[in-house]
């Protein structure tokens, strides 16, 4: 224990060794003690010796602290000193590692992180940080200290699984992607994680925090299985309770966890729309009306939430996506929580600027929530819609310009794909819609389009460049607007003033960024000329505009006038093209000369691909929003550059094309519209025809209809006449309209024709059965044929099968006499019946005649019942006597039966005995075959005792010998 005095701090006498000599003592210690005392020392020694001695510690002592890590996992103390060890070892942010030692001296500030005394320069924090990447390295080496790490996780103490939660997060900062690759596929390594979320003790559950940021970056498939594992539903839950946007850091790490998990994730963001957890987020934004004094973690928490509802309705995701998202915040009423926010006083600047951008894509190219933005109100008063407030905004020069770029993409989100609020926007503009009591949009555009600030003229140019964007009624009607530039001089229309201002460069030199607004006119008058004839013709119309853009286009100017060359190129590019020739003056082909004499064909389009060279037009096109660092640097809109890349390549080729080409085209084209125009006649043709096929085959089905209902409504009347036709003649027959004399003989005829009907039925029915009784007589006489050979059979023992059949053929047959005896049985029955319908007919007969009938009918029909009488009796004897031969059948049944029995008995008698007598056989073999056996032994020792013994076949010979002289003396005698 000296030893470990002297390490930890006491003083020890003689030499005091060096550091390395300290750890190796140490290292040799953790390796050889037996003592788990011992090695919890030495392994506490060097914790405390891992930041002075990084370098010493690292190289000698990892292998021996992750050896620990292995075998010492009963212990906690020790794990945790090992653990500890290994964060210091690889831990490279210096403000996070925290001196948990016993001696540890410096004290830790409010904000609970470590701050040095000396900081260190840049190359030995340099080298520090490459320290920290060659441990993480080696540790990661055998991707089992991985595993070792996150099964250390599952200890509940304290000291061991807060200290493993640091060293896997320190792990994954230093090698993010391979120590990712390594969890991913470990079994449940991602569970493991996710259960610390659920750990009672804040401080492991914040640094769980930390260390899920860690390990969901750039990981699609990490971040799903976290989305699985619950990660939405515990966060939301943490965020609720820690008071949502009045809550902490805990807070702040939940929202950068959520924001690793969704952005860029699509299968994440429709698990989180799916389960109903865009709803939860509309608490977090209900904001007071005394909105002072906020603080910065507050603004944090808010701007992070912010970016989260992007998240969900960003451009760059699917379009489907994007608009079910949107139409989520609008049913639960997220949207409108957002507009409150938009529309309160106090805000924050950089929340009401995150604000607007927010509910910018959220409304962009969704009808539903653009046409609820445009019914928002600031409350002013009098009360002013959202969308002037935000205007007004955008172009006063004293806002913050981040705040004007964010208005100006908000008033581009409320356009996109808004023909309705196109429409809206340019109505303020025109003469017949102007309140001179009131400001309207379309003031304020053109207040800052010809404003004296660079920036606003910009803006106030795009704006409305984006209420002309793919609507062509919005291009002509703007065409309609006339401004008054000053008292005494008539109005101007707003495609003359913007080229007006084009063509004054004098004015325009005078001005500080002269660059930038130009640029903003010459993409207002692209946009508005492009696809529309109309407004080509009255730009041309002036006489000082193609000369002036020709005079720009030729000139040889600085690099900042190359795009305003390369805009200017690209508008008279669009007058050629989309030119209807309805000026002479300015035809195609006269254009054309004119470039190709003023300023040459391969000079324009050299010009021309100005624009696109230009290092601002990359960063404009890659999404919606405008982002500039700097307002001299907001050049391009992103629309526009769309609209760009789509007639560059024409507007080369319509240059280059010759008047005869030209010709050949429009031939072409006519051609081509006429059969468009065929096609289209036959289509409609075809679209007729087959309206009326389909009315003919409703009408078909429906008279089909209709026919199967009149066939069963005939069906239906025939038997109806039928039924009556049966009851009227039922009726004259007992009515007796005819004769006396005829319904006697009717009723005669009608009680013979009964009689004698079921008789013959009758006598049908004893003929079968006297036949099926022949038959059953002939098979009982086989049968005794058969008993008697199986008797003779069964005497010899081979007839067992036979009797087995016998025995079946014998159930048949009495089956066979059972149903014979039923039907025997129904037909008594039914003659009973017949005897009483004919006793009942003839009772009718006798009462329909009223006492009129005279004798010699009675005695007829007294002779013929007489007759009945005796056949029926006559059945009856006939029934009796196959009842009798019944029962003897059944006797005789019975005692084959009770032979075939007896023989079965004597049968398996005689075969007990047989085997009986075949085993007394084998015995008496078995004896004789031992006797042999003997005998043969016992001549066998004769044979070696001398003794002479004579063989079997010698004795065989004398017998043989002695028979013989026998038979000599008999003869002789």
């Amino acid at each position: 224990m000296n030893f470990f005095r002297g390490v930890m701090g006491g003083q020890a006498a003689g030499p005091q060794p060096s550091g390395a000599e300290t750890i190796q003592k140490l290292c040799d210690r953790v390796a050889s003690s037996t003592l788990l005392e011992d090695r919890r020392d030495a392994v506490r020694a060097l914790k405390s010796l891992s930041k002075k001695y990084r370098m010493e510690v690292g190289t000698q002592a990892m292998e021996h602290l992750i050896n620990i890590l292995q075998t010492d996992r009963s212990d906690s103390e020790i794990l945790g000193y090992a653990l500890d060890t290994l964060y210091n070892l690889i831990c490279n942010d210096e403000e996070e590692e925290q001196d948990e030692s016993e001696d540890a001296v410096t004290p830790i500030p409010a904000s609970g992180k470590h701050k040095n005394v000396s900081m260190p320069d840049e190359a030995m924090q340099k080298q520090s940080d490459d320290l920290g990447a060659q441990f993480t390295e080696q540790f990661i080496q055998d991707p089992e200290h991985i595993t070792l790490i996150l099964s250390l996780l599952e200890e509940f103490d304290f000291h061991v699984r807060w200290p493993g939660v640091k060293l896997l997060t320190a792990l994954l900062k230093n090698q993010g992607v391979q120590v990712q690759g390594i969890i991913l596929v470990s079994p449940m390594g991602v569970s493991r994680l996710m259960d610390l979320l659920a750990d009672s003790r804040e401080v492991i559950r914040n640094d769980g925090l930390l260390l899920l940021q860690q390990l969901t970056k750039s990981n699609a498939a990490i971040q799903k299985i976290v989305a699985f594992e619950s990660a939405f539903e515990r966060l939301l839950d943490i965020i609720t309770e820690e008071g949502s946007s009045d809550g902490g850091i805990v807070v702040e790490d939940c929202l950068l966890l959520l924001l690793n998990l969704l952005k860029n994730n699509s299968s994440n963001q429709n698990f989180f729309k799916e389960g109903s957890y865009i709803q939860r987020m509309k608490p977090w934004f209900e904001v007071g009306d005394d909105n002072s004094g906020w603080s910065a973690q507050k603004v944090t928490n808010l701007h992070l939430m912010l970016q989260l509802v992007r998240v969900m309705v960003s451009p760059v995701n699917s379009p489907g996506a994007s608009a079910s998202c949107q139409k989520s915040m609008y049913q639960c009423g997220l949207l409108q929580q957002l507009c409150t926010i938009l529309m309160a006083t106090g805000v924050p600047a950089d929340i009401l600027t995150e604000t607007i951008n927010t509910v910018s894509e959220v409304i962009r190219g969704s009808q539903v929530n653009q046409d609820y933005f445009a019914s928002v109100n600031a409350p002013s008063n009098p009360p002013r819609p959202a969308i002037v407030v935000l205007l007004m905004s955008m172009v006063n020069e004293r806002q913050p310009f981040v705040l004007r770029c964010a208005v100006l993409y908000c008033f581009q989100c409320f356009l996109y794909k808004n023909q309705k609020g196109q429409g809206e926007i340019v109505a303020t503009l025109l003469p017949s819609t102007i309140d001179a009591n009131s400001i309207s949009a379309g003031q304020l555009l053109c207040g800052g389009l010809f404003s004296a600030d660079s920036l606003s003229n910009w803006c106030a140019s795009v704006a409305l460049a984006h209420a002309l964007q793919d609507n062509l009624t919005q291009k002509e009607q703007l065409l309609r607007v006339q401004l008054a530039t000053s008292l005494g001089k008539p109005p101007v229309s707003l495609l003359q003033q913007c080229t007006n201002i084009l063509s004054q460069g004098d004015k325009i030199a005078r001005r500080g960024s002269k660059v930038q607004t130009r640029v903003g006119l010459l993409m207002l008058l692209c946009t508005w000329i492009n696809n529309c004839p109309i407004a080509v013709t009255h730009f041309l119309h002036n006489q000082e505009n193609v000369p002036f853009l020709t005079a720009q286009i030729s000139e040889n100017l600085g690099e900042d006038e190359r795009l305003v060359q390369g805009l200017c190129a690209l508008l008279l590019g669009i007058c050629i093209f989309y030119n209807d020739n309805s000026l002479e003056n300015y035809t195609k082909d006269k254009l054309k000369q004119l470039i190709e004499k003023r300023i040459g064909k391969e000079n324009f389009v050299e010009k021309l691909g100005f624009i696109t060279k230009h290092e601002l037009y990359s960063r404009a096109a890659q999404k919606p929003q405008p982002v500039f660092l700097s307002p001299e640097q907001m050049l391009f809109d992103h629309e526009f550059t769309k609209l760009v890349k789509e007639l560059e390549g024409v507007i080369t080729k319509a240059v280059h094309k010759s008047s005869e080409d030209e010709k050949k085209e429009e031939d072409v084209k006519k051609t081509l519209e006429q059969h468009d125009n065929i096609v289209m006649q036959y289509k409609d043709l075809i679209r007729e025809q087959d309206a009326q096929i389909q009315e003919l085959k409703e009408q078909v089905a429906t008279m089909t209809s209709q026919s199967e209902q009149m066939q069963t409504t005939v069906t239906q009347q025939l038997s109806q006449i039928q039924q009556h036709k049966d009851q009227y003649n039922i009726i004259k027959l007992k009515l007796g309209k005819d004769s006396q004399s005829q319904a006697n003989s009717q009723a005669d005829s009608q009680v013979n024709g009964l009689q004698t009907e079921e008789l013959s039925q009758l006598r049908e029915d004893l003929e079968e059965l006297r036949q099926q009784h022949t038959l059953l007589q002939t098979q009982l006489s086989d049968k005794d044929a058969l008993i008697n050979t199986l008797r003779s059979e069964t005497a010899e023992g081979s007839a067992a099968s036979d009797n087995t059949e016998m025995l079946k053929e014998l159930d048949a047959l009495r089956s066979q006499v059972h149903s014979q005896a039923t039907e025997i049985d129904q037909m008594k029955t039914e003659r009973q019946e017949l005897l009483r319908k004919a006793e009942a007919v003839s009772s009718e007969a006798v009462s329909s005649s009223d006492g009129s009938l005279d004798a010699a009918k009675m005695a007829e029909v007294e002779s013929r019942l007489a007759a009945q009488t005796s056949e029926t009796e006559r059945l009856k004897e006939e029934s009796k006597s196959l009842s009798k031969s019944r029962v003897d059948l059944d006797q005789q049944l019975a005692a084959a039966t009770s032979t075939a029995a007896i023989l079965q008995t004597e049968k398996a008698q005689l075969q007990t005995e047989v085997q009986e007598s075949k085993k007394e056989q084998d015995d008496l073999l078995m004896l004789l075959a031992d006797q042999d056996q003997k005998i043969h032994s016992l001549k066998l020792k004769l044979k070696a005792l001398g003794e002479p013994v004579d063989d079997e076949d010698d004795l065989d010979a004398r017998d043989q010998t002695d028979d013989d002289e026998e038979d000599d003396d008999e003869d002789e005698d």
